[in-house]
């Protein structure tokens, strides 16, 4: 009897320590997560805060080579430059040069990324909802081929879009930035996924109300997946407002240049104005801010729907 008192009170002991140090290393992964997250944090944004801060500083302050959070001398130079003639010595003498166009080169870039991203909106989020609602002969191949052009670098296509644009008469033109892009692979394959979540009930319930099949779409997809929606336009937007390699190949005239070609043009073997160019920068970064701002709970409902099952 003593034996199985003492195996009664021996045994659950067990238990108990195995549950103790299971629950001890979770705090340690959890404060290594926030320790990994910061660092990261840090490093992406210290050049964004040094390119703020180093706006505010005249040329000179730019190649002191001391690194520093806080400019010696505070100045707006560099953002009034942006929209006044530009008064430089050369030679020893001071010549005005013309204003830079900075205002048409931000209209172009937001007329570019707002047009772009709401074609690929629709053409996308489309071609989805085909994928996923719909059979037809050669689906599964064709969604192959959509996969496997995922594959294919930009650049190894570089040179045969830039034939095709030249064919339709479109170099220096806004079309050649907004219409070979309106089908993208990846915002097709991004859509599909989403609209495979849509309750099959609903479509055929809209249906046999009478709702055309656009009208399904319209009406009833897209508002079940607009989180998707607000996700993929500040991926987008984001996009086409960054975009430099494909504008500067077909854009030729400095009026339709968009912001990062523009601010490209600062910056040359007789023309050398970091300060100015760090200053366009700043004002560059506002319409990305403000949009993830305004779309910000969209967009993290988009990254986050499905992550939980019920």
């Amino acid at each position: 009897m003593k034996r199985e008192n003492g195996d009664r009170h021996r045994f659950p002991a067990k238990p108990e320590s195995r549950s103790r140090r299971k629950s001890v290393p979770v705090p340690i992964f959890a404060l290594a997560g926030y320790i990994v997250l910061s660092a990261v944090a840090v490093a992406v944004l210290t050049p964004l805060l040094w390119t703020i801060v180093s706006s505010f500083r005249p040329a000179g302050e730019l190649f002191s080579g001391r690194f520093s959070f806080k400019p010696e001398t505070f100045t707006l130079d560099n953002y009034l430059a942006l929209f006044k003639p530009l008064q430089r010595q050369v030679g020893g003498q001071v010549k005005i040069f013309p204003p830079i166009p900075y205002g048409r080169y931000f209209v172009n870039s937001v007329f570019v990324a707002t047009s772009a991203t709401l074609l690929s909106l629709f053409f996308c989020s489309l071609g989805g909802y085909g994928f996923a609602k719909y059979t037809f002969r050669g689906k599964q191949p064709l969604f192959a081929v959509l996969l496997g052009s995922m594959m294919i670098p930009f650049h190894v296509a570089l040179v045969p879009l830039y034939v095709e644009i030249a064919r339709f008469g479109w170099t220096n033109s806004f079309q050649a930035l907004i219409v070979p892009g309106a089908a993208g692979a990846f915002g097709i394959f991004l859509m599909r996924q989403y609209m495979s979540g849509v309750p099959n009930d609903l479509i055929d319930a809209a249906r046999i109300d009478g709702c055309s099949e656009f009208g399904i779409y319209w009406r009833i997809a897209l508002p079940i997946v607009k989180p998707a929606l607000g996700a993929m336009t500040i991926m987008l937007f984001m996009f086409h407002w960054n975009d430099f390699l494909w504008p500067s190949m077909v854009l030729f005239e400095e009026a339709k240049f968009t912001l990062p070609v523009g601010l490209k043009s600062l910056i040359s073997t007789y023309n050398e104005e970091y300060g100015v160019l760090l200053a366009g920068t700043t004002l560059g970064v506002l319409p990305v801010v403000a949009l993830f701002l305004w779309m910000q709970k969209e967009f993290v409902e988009g990254i986050t729907l499905g992550a939980v099952k019920e």
